[in-house]
């Protein structure tokens, strides 16, 4: 048998503890195992052509796999059995639609999904991720397709409707990041960039207390399930795909879909603000070369996936073997290692796996007897997987976690001074009086809680603007927006399209596709340096900078340096801009009481004849 260190052919472990049977773990620790589910797919058109034999049964959560090389009753060399029987925490059959035992997704959404949705709530990180051979159902459990969506759009759209019921009752308020990337041939590559642009080798970086992160990944702020849906439709048409003997549309890379779920309250007058990470993931298949026949680019790929897989497996190997040391006192301990870095997909997901976080496996299997050794390893790798135990920790604000603790040292305080228990004193780290201690504590919780306040005051205006809610005013439509913007005027004619940037406090960069850095306006025209402008926005007050020959002019003078920009003036920098900070869409933002007289007249843009300029008087 040809092996990998203790891993089978298709780097999968080839032992697996309690084979045939659930692993116990017992104590408060069984609410962080992770939890093992296994899903059968159809016969697949591909196999029907090999004239294969359905080899899968399942009894609510166990799974029986059976060797047809093995005669009925009779065992095969070195005392092989012809079915073994695996336990996990579910089995799910969806090889046959009209079997009274079908998983259909919205049941697999229902067993794993919600239980995802909830650790979030509850502050804690969560993680589901899918494995098994190329072909077996990975992507469709994932993602799913237009008819029949999978977990990632389930949990996503999920959240959301969650947070409306909240969010209807003003029981709290929320923030919703997503980020997309893509592990090829062991790079990480963001999803949600276009292609051109320089992010198809970020970097991986380790914060000491929050873990391992991809430095420079693109997050995006998303207020709805639709502003999901479509970042989820991009990425998923930049991730790699290709064409193999087993699968039409084989997924080449690791796919992580990560959610960042941020819940701010107040709980009886106290500030509770938790922060959550999701991880959804969908690995790409172990596979054989033989089996799928990869040459050369196809190859190399299929050579680096491996790769990743074995890694994963000897780092879930690891984690069961400290699980399990741990749960037997009389086994004497000994250093294991768990080697988390060898590779980019095992070094990102290292809070999921034997950390801080819920996670869930989905083993993905063929029932055809042609896979049976892929199969066979990715049923003892799901055995394994759920002897380790995670370490889910509530991810609260340190500030609230500070405010939590000081009201109890107040409350304390307090109790000793009704008690006129000065004793206590002696004990205090401090020379300070009870008194004095008190009111510093006070006053510490007082501003801490209005820092808090103010911030999450500020993140709901950011939220509000990221709407840019359209209203209908009459027979017209109102976007309100109460940041400074440029309003993006077209020089065709025929275009009648309107776009809107906003400037964010701080330096806005303005130039080409092809520039050195990313720029976070992105232009085109024949007069546009790759580099072109700067706006500073601090205070409330923009200025825009000219780069090294860069044409710039306001209202159709043209500037060198540094300038400070008023509402309401046309800029031309290649393109012609409307700036604007209290404004709807071509006039001002005003206020009147009932004597002042509100007239409106309007002229010709001398700049752009085509702009309509209005003016109140």
């Amino acid at each position: 048998r040809e092996k990998y260190s203790s891993l089978g052919k298709v780097g999968l472990p080839i032992g697996g503890a309690g084979e045939g049977g659930a692993s116990l773990v017992t104590g408060a620790c069984a609410m962080a195992s992770v939890k093992v589910a296994v899903r059968v797919r159809p016969i697949n058109r591909r196999e029907q052509e090999l004239d294969a034999k359905f080899i899968i049964s399942m009894e609510k959560n166990q799974t029986q796999i059976t060797n047809l090389k093995i005669p009925e009753g009779g065992t095969g060399d070195l005392g092989r059995e012809r079915t073994k029987t695996f336990t996990y925490d579910f089995s799910y059959f969806s090889a046959d639609p009209e079997n009274s035992n079908y998983a259909s997704q919205e049941m697999v959404f229902n067993n794993l999904g919600i239980d995802v949705l909830q650790s979030a709530f509850e502050g804690y990180n969560a993680c589901i991720f899918a494995y098994g051979q190329t072909g077996s159902g990975k992507s469709y459990t994932m993602m799913g397709n237009t008819e029949d969506t999978g977990l990632i759009p389930r949990i996503c759209e999920g959240l959301f409707k969650r947070v409306n019921e909240k969010t209807r009752w003003n029981e709290a308020s929320f923030r919703t990041e997503v980020s997309y990337l893509e592990i090829y041939n062991e790079r990480v590559r963001d999803l949600l960039r276009c292609k051109s642009s320089k992010t198809n080798n970020l970097r991986i970086r380790e914060h000491p207390k929050e873990g391992p992160y991809v430095e420079d990944l693109s997050k995006h702020l998303v207020q709805n399930y639709s502003d999901v849906e479509e970042l989820m439709e991009g990425g998923n048409i930049n991730r790699t795909t290709a064409a193999t003997e087993m699968n039409d549309v084989s997924s080449r890379s690791h796919a992580i879909f990560t959610i960042n779920f941020t819940q701010a309250k107040f709980d009886t007058e106290m500030p509770c603000e938790t922060v959550s990470k999701i991880h959804l993931v969908d690995l790409a298949g172990s596979e054989r070369a033989d089996a799928t026949g990869a040459t050369s680019v196809r190859l190399k790929e299929g050579g680096n996936i491996n790769k990743s897989l074995v890694t994963l497996g000897n780092v879930i190997s690891a984690l069961a073997d400290i699980s399990q040391d741990a749960s037997n006192p009389l086994i004497k301990k000994k250093q294991v290692f768990v080697p988390y870095r060898d590779s980019v997909l095992t070094w990102l997901l290292k809070d999921s796996l034997g950390g801080n976080s819920k996670t869930i496996m989905i083993a993905t299997i063929s029932p055809a007897d042609v896979n049976y050794g892929e199969t066979l390893s990715t049923l003892r790798y799901a055995n394994r997987a759920k002897n380790i135990i995670n370490k889910p920790t509530i991810n609260e604000d340190p500030n609230v976690k500070l405010i939590r603790e000081l009201r109890a040292e107040i409350a304390r305080l307090k109790t000793l001074l009704a008690q006129g228990n000065q004793i206590a004193l002696l004990d205090s780290p401090t020379a300070l009086s009870m008194e004095e201690k008190l009111q510093q504590n006070e006053a510490r919780v007082q501003e801490l809680t209005k820092e808090w306040t103010n911030k999450w005051n500020e993140t709901q205006n950011i939220l509000k603007e990221q709407t840019l809610a359209l209203r209908k005013e009459g027979i017209g439509v109102v976007l309100d927006s109460e940041l400074p913007h440029l309003i993006g005027i077209d020089d065709d004619l025929l275009s009648t399209g309107i776009i809107l940037y906003h400037l964010k406090e701080g330096q806005t960069h303005v130039g080409r596709e092809d520039a050195a850095r990313e720029q976070d306006i992105v232009l085109h025209g024949l007069d546009l340096e790759s580099e072109h402008c700067i706006f500073e926005h601090f205070n409330g007050t923009v200025h825009l900078i000219p780069l090294d020959g860069a044409q710039c002019s306001i209202n159709g003078i043209q500037i060198t340096e540094a300038t400070q920009l008023n509402q309401g003036i046309i800029l031309d920098i290649s393109l012609p801009f409307l700036i604007s900070d209290l404004v709807y869409i071509f006039y001002c933002r005003f206020s009147c009481t009932d004597d002042t007289l509100m007239r409106c007249m309007y002229s010709t843009c001398p700049i752009q004849p085509s702009l309509v300029l209005f003016k109140c008087v």
